[in-house]
């Protein structure tokens, strides 16, 4: 195997070639990304907002999700 010498300033210069290519190139991957961090920042605001130590009760959270849902449709 060969050994090959690069430079700070070139190492830097492959990398963002590299990133803008994949970023071009793999859009889709962004977008998940963004979109699982955003899913991640609703998750823990509503985790924040539920700790009130009120509880509500099973059957009653089941029928208001029920009715949300057939709204839904």
């Amino acid at each position: 195997m060969e050994t090959i010498m690069v430079n700070r300033k070139e190492l830097k210069k492959i990398i963002r070639e590299t990133l803008e290519d994949v970023l071009n190139d793999r859009k889709d991957l962004i977008s998940d990304a963004v979109a699982e961090a955003i899913e991640d920042i609703g998750l823990a605001k509503a985790m924040d907002n539920g700790r009130t130590e009120e509880f509500v009760d099973t059957e009653e959270f089941k029928r208001k999700l029920a009715n949300k849902i057939k709204r839904a449709k």
